[in-house]
């Protein structure tokens, strides 16, 4: 796809109380993607490690809260975690392809916590 033919966010709003993101884009698709969810799937490398095979469980991330949400240039977003995270920096288009893929990453995901006898609860 070329960069023009990307969706970009028309509005990106925190809902601190349900403790999601909402992201409407140019194409017309809506996400609403949990902080928890955005917070183990943060694109830093403290998250991902630094190749395939070294990505890091993130767990006890239940109830992070999103601080603030600082922008970077006009195409990413950089979201400051209540648990000291900071370092992710979320293109539009790894935002959108998380609200796409929302589900089977979740469900990735929480296969993942129990394989490793871990928990979503700090």
């Amino acid at each position: 796809m070329a960069a023009a033919d990307r969706p970009t966010p028309t509005e990106i709003k925190l809902h601190q109380k349900s403790r999601v993101l909402e992201v409407s884009f140019s194409d017309g698709s809506r996400f609403e993607l949990p902080y928890e969810f955005l917070r183990v799937y943060s694109p830093s490398a403290e998250v991902r490690g630094h190749g395939p095979g070294q990505e890091i469980l993130q767990t006890g991330k239940k109830d992070v809260d999103i601080l603030r949400l600082e922008p970077v240039g006009s195409y990413a977003v950089q979201p400051h975690f209540s648990d000291g995270h900071g370092t992710g920096i979320y293109s539009w288009d790894y935002l959108y392809d998380l609200g796409t893929n929302r589900q089977s990453l979740w469900r990735t995901y929480l296969e993942r916590l129990e394989a490793a006898g871990a928990r979503r609860e700090p």
